[in-house]
């Protein structure tokens, strides 16, 4: 995941687009005090780029203004009247009407107007649970519920899990001590045996995946593979996209392969966590064609040698999955993976040009279905009996083909361990911004899913899963 910003990064709406998990950078000077009823003058719905809206609203739950542009949450600091910063210290002013009434802001050079103040914002999306002291909450457990979705249920009984730290965890998270998680589930022995969900969202809530969209991307590659669609991971660049004539031309560009962009090591100056790199998500976001543009960047590494966090990667092997099916992401999606699984309602709008510049061709799915996907790979990619991923590119996509940011990496899987308590767990993660997260502990016969809305923040998600998870195993641990 990635750790870090690019030096470009301007204003908050562009940080909108970045799909993975980065550090706020340093606030310069304390922020002043304003109340919750004085941020409320703020609140409404306003214009946003691309044609778009967003609402902007104060917590009362912690007296901060946010911005939120679809799920997602992004803190405005206060520094003085009218007068805020986002996540990247850009200032984000407010304007106001002859008679002192916010009528609208400017950020980044850009003003956009209020379209409509009077927008309720319900009290259940600031707080984790609506219960009366939040400070002294007793989690009662319940088994989930078994619904027709395909997926097993159980209790706890027998799981391993220990049902007192579950219950410290959820006391800490009603209480506040960690902000931002939206749902939690556990998968233990292939029955869903946890199942949590907080502020507004349900069972029944559409997620967005953010980056860990990527492992579902390397899931329809190894598909399409098989069923003879695509030739094989070692085809070149210009025979997957013969359409494409790409800038800065040279032989190592030709040589890159379908497997280079999988693991992230094809080459080009395109690298998120390297804010020396040309290419950046920001820039391609607003690109006419993201695939154009990164493979239009000058290369930097003979492909193959060097892992570098490059967002353009997953995207054009989605394109070359659409190109050589003649099908959406979404229409080979639905029939060849989340059809089988019995994944009845997703979204996935897979349009790699501006117009997805504030969805960035994510796929969005509910939280249980995350767990089934992590139950395919768990089980070898067969599902129900019947095998939806060849074993054998489940086997081959998530072994070590590179290192990215530090951390082994498969095909667009990260391969990552986890301590709890001096005893390491590996394991593979499919993760994203925010605290999307599918990890699959094939060892433990284990799969920990998380969604959150910590969104260009450090998540809990791993704390949670180091802290109050795992350690039950350690006893059995090798």
């Amino acid at each position: 995941m990635r750790k870090h910003y690019t030096s470009i990064q301007k204003s908050l709406f562009a940080l909108w687009i970045i799909a993975a998990i980065i550090f706020f950078l340093p606030n310069a000077a304390s922020a002043q005090k304003i109340s919750y009823q004085q941020l409320k003058e703020y609140e409404g719905l306003y214009e946003f780029m691309n044609h778009s809206t967003l609402q902007i609203a104060a917590s009362p739950a912690d007296s901060t203004l946010y911005a939120i542009i679809k799920q997602s949450r992004y803190k405005l600091r206060y520094k003085e009247k009218d007068f805020f910063l986002n996540n990247a210290n850009s200032p984000v002013v407010f304007l106001r009407d002859k008679q002192g009434v916010v009528n609208g802001y400017t950020t980044d050079k850009n003003t956009f107007k209020l379209i409509n103040r009077n927008v309720q914002f319900p009290a259940q999306m600031w707080y984790p649970r609506a219960v009366a002291d939040r400070q002294n909450f007793v989690y009662n457990y319940n088994k989930p519920e078994q619904v027709n979705d395909g997926l097993a249920t159980a209790d706890l009984t027998g799981s391993g899990l220990d049902p007192k730290l579950l219950a410290t965890m959820m006391h800490k998270i009603v209480a506040g001590q960690y902000p931002g998680v939206h749902s939690i589930l556990i998968i233990k022995n292939k029955k869903l045996v946890f199942e949590e969900y907080f502020y507004e969202y349900t069972r029944d809530t559409l997620q967005e995946l953010r980056s860990a969209s990527k492992s579902v991307v390397s899931a329809l590659t190894g598909i399409a593979i098989h069923n003879g669609i695509i030739k094989s991971v070692h085809e070149k660049l210009p025979a997957l996209l013969p359409q494409y004539h790409f800038a800065n031309p040279s032989s190592l560009k030709d040589q890159i392969t379908l497997q280079d962009i999988l693991d992230n090591q094809s080459g080009v100056n395109y690298d998120e966590a390297w804010d020396k790199s040309i290419g950046n998500e920001v820039d391609m976001g607003f690109s006419k064609d993201w695939v154009k543009y990164t493979f239009d960047l000058p290369m930097i590494d003979t492909p193959g040698k060097i892992g570098r966090y490059n967002s353009g990667n997953p995207i054009t092997a989605g394109l070359i999955v659409e190109k050589h099916s003649g099908m959406s992401m979404y229409d080979f999606a639905a029939k060849n993976l989340f059809g089988p699984l019995g994944v009845t309602h997703f979204e996935w709008d897979f349009k790699p040009d501006p117009s997805n510049a504030d969805n960035f061709c994510q796929v969005k799915l509910r939280p249980r279905d995350m767990a089934k996907f992590g139950l395919l790979f768990l089980n070898n990619g067969t599902w129900d009996g019947h095998q939806i991923i060849p074993a054998e590119w489940v086997a081959e996509s998530t072994a070590k083909h590179s290192v990215v940011e530090g951390v082994d990496y498969g095909y667009l899987w990260w391969l990552k361990y986890l301590d709890a308590d001096g005893v390491r767990y590996h394991g593979l993660a499919a993760q994203g911004n925010g605290g999307q997260k599918i990890y699959v502990f094939r060892d433990l016969d284990l799969i920990v899913v998380t969604t959150g809305g910590n969104y260009n923040a450090q998540s809990p998600a791993d704390v949670l899963i180091k802290t109050y998870i795992l350690p039950a195993f350690n006893k059995s641990a090798h």
